[in-house]
């Protein structure tokens, strides 16, 4: 947790302002606010953004598995396992809102009204790469890339693993709750409302990290890896 005092003294003596997250986060919150849901694809390039922007969608995806997959700063094609550089999305959410934003550039000099192109960005931090520091550090370059909503899971990350495949690792609870916590600070600071967004992998999970939280031992079974993880049960049969 933290204070008023804590988010002044970690904002140093010039105030930024990050338009284009700001103006993105309010978009973002009046429209889960008003719409049943938002339908939204994941985008790769500039051109695609724009191209969801012409074809009427009200928000874009940044995915962790397709940053992984085709478009990482390591120029290479991974598994959806964290293994890219952290600051691969934060670079591709930067240049989506470039692309946004000279669209939007040529439509005003046209005296065109009738998309709206700074679409606001939902990006994808994984497990955050590291523990509540890293959450903080990647959130603060997501926010400087114009990101309107970050998404955290509670994996351990350094056992990332894509949601499809088995034997994922999470952290206990109040592990998870220092990340967002780490995450709202970060925004607190920047002075963005960022959407933060809490997934879980419990559901086919089969391991934690270890037991210090009281509240994860219900779902504990009395059985250890070779490792040192913890055995759950989880999912909603139990």
């Amino acid at each position: 947790n933290y204070k008023p005092s804590d988010v002044v003294k970690l904002r140093g003596s010039i105030r930024i302002e990050y338009s284009i997250a700001k103006l993105a986060s309010h978009k973002l919150w009046n429209l889960l606010n008003t719409e049943p849901y938002i339908a939204t694809f994941g985008a790769l390039t500039g051109s695609q953004a724009v191209e969801m922007a012409k074809a009427g969608l009200k928000a874009i995806y940044v995915s962790g598995w397709q940053v992984a997959a085709d478009n990482n700063l390591s120029n290479q094609t991974y598994p959806d396992l964290s293994l890219y550089p952290s600051n691969s999305v934060p670079n591709l959410v930067k240049r989506l809102n470039n692309a946004l934003l000279r669209a939007d550039q040529i439509s005003w000099s046209e005296g065109k009204r009738d998309i709206d192109y700074l679409l606001p960005i939902v990006a994808d931090a994984e497990a955050g790469f590291g523990g509540p520091i890293h959450a903080f550090e990647l959130t603060k370059a997501l926010i400087e890339a114009g990101a309107a909503g970050v998404h955290f899971e509670d994996q351990l990350a350094a056992e990332k693993k894509c949601g499809h495949l088995g034997g994922k690792v999470l952290i206990p609870i109040s592990a998870f709750i220092r990340v967002l916590n780490a995450a709202r600070l970060a925004s607190d600071v920047l002075g963005v409302p960022t959407i933060l967004i809490a997934r879980t992998d419990a559901l086919n999970a089969k391991y934690l990290s270890n037991d210090v939280d009281e509240t994860d031992n219900q779902f504990l079974t009395g059985k250890r890896t070779s490792e040192g993880y913890y055995e759950i049960r989880g999912g909603i049969e139990y």
